[in-house]
């Protein structure tokens, strides 16, 4: 049976490492944003972290203009070993790839990243950084048709993202059932038993990324090495 695995992140803004929590980035209202760590690193220092330690399937996320260098440099330290989206468009994603990019976030590419919000009972994709509400439902038959034109998700759930509050569980049963590609979660995750908690409730279909808890990131709830020692274990 397949096993949920540590997938890390880079999260860039204006060129920095941060965390923030994902519903506060409104680039109308940039005085809303609320930001739980800001890293004293270059980027490369992360990218270099997850490379010794052979962390596959991390990503590196763009929020916003700014942050092409810091992009680049992780992407220079680490070629074919991130994944990278954000800004990501028909006309770049070709000089991503030959950056360095292991695989790109992008609609039209191998890879979907999906940010999602609930409305009513239900996980309804955004665009724009959180910003822009679509009319596309995340479910069983929307995952199954992109599924033929991606090689993985990456699912944020938005409303949870930053406040280490605890994992959308009812989200991560639903996608270990629907979908049929490698999937990671990112969300809410606030203790290193949530590996755990998405490797049972997903049949281990579902990987889990950890942000603002962890300790590399200024959080106190999670540590890196005992997410690493997990991944060890498979």
């Amino acid at each position: 049976m397949p096993k949920t695995k540590f997938r890390p992140c880079i999260d860039l803004h204006n060129g920095q490492v941060k965390q923030i929590v994902g519903g506060s980035l409104n680039e109308s209202s940039p005085s809303e944003l609320k930001t739980n760590f800001v890293s004293s690193e270059k980027p490369s220092y992360y990218a270099n972290l997850y490379k010794l330690h052979n962390l596959t399937g991390a990503h590196v996320i763009k929020l916003g203009p700014g942050n092409e260098e810091a992009a680049k440099e992780c992407l220079t330290t680490w070629p074919g070993g991130l994944q990278i989206g954000g800004g990501i468009t028909l006309d770049n994603a070709e000089a991503w790839l030959n950056a360095g990019a292991e695989k790109i976030y992008q609609q039209e590419s191998e890879e979907k990243k999906l940010f999602c919000r609930k409305r009513e009972n239900k996980w309804v994709v955004t665009m724009n950084k959180w910003q822009t509400m679509t009319d596309m439902e995340i479910n069983e038959g929307s995952l199954r048709l992109l599924s033929d034109y991606c090689s993985e998700f990456l699912i944020h759930a938005a409303d949870v993202e930053g406040l280490c509050q605890g994992i959308d569980i009812e989200l991560v049963e639903c996608l270990g059932k629907w979908v049929t590609i490698p999937t990671t979660y990112a969300g809410g995750a606030n203790s290193i038993k949530d590996l755990e908690t998405v490797n049972k409730l997903s049949n281990g279909k579902i990987h889990l990324t950890f942000g603002s808890a962890l300790d590399i990131f200024g959080g106190t709830k999670v540590k890196f090495n005992d997410c690493i020692l997990w991944n060890q274990q498979i």
